[in-house]
């Protein structure tokens, strides 16, 4: 993945989630399914993204992600939430429940 096959993506898909973590990170890797899960029943047109900021230096940079775990979600090619460390998947649903269903309606 490249920053810039990534902008591309972002582009091009209705929804785009970015999910940054790291190797070490214990929460990153209990959180990551119950994302992947969530995603794929309530919002399935959001293409997944998962990356390890470690390995991935110059886009955690250009993403400003400083800390993981990181989720960013791009709808219709903007930046539409951002959560980080501790990340409440129902809150996180409930802010994309609405603008999902009128950007996948249309």
């Amino acid at each position: 993945m490249t920053l810039e096959s990534l902008q591309q993506l972002i582009e091009e898909k209705p929804g785009v989630l970015l999910y940054f973590s790291g190797e070490s990170c214990n929460v990153c890797h209990a959180l990551r399914p119950k994302v992947k899960e969530l995603f794929e029943q309530e919002f399935p047109l959001v293409e997944q993204v998962f990356l390890n900021a470690h390995e991935h230096p110059e886009i955690s940079a250009h993403f400003q992600v400083f800390s993981v775990p990181t989720l960013i979600v791009y709808l219709g090619g903007r930046e539409f939430a951002r959560e980080g460390r501790a990340v409440s998947l129902h809150a996180l649903a409930q802010k994309l429940r609405r603008p999902y269903t009128l950007m996948t309606e249309a």
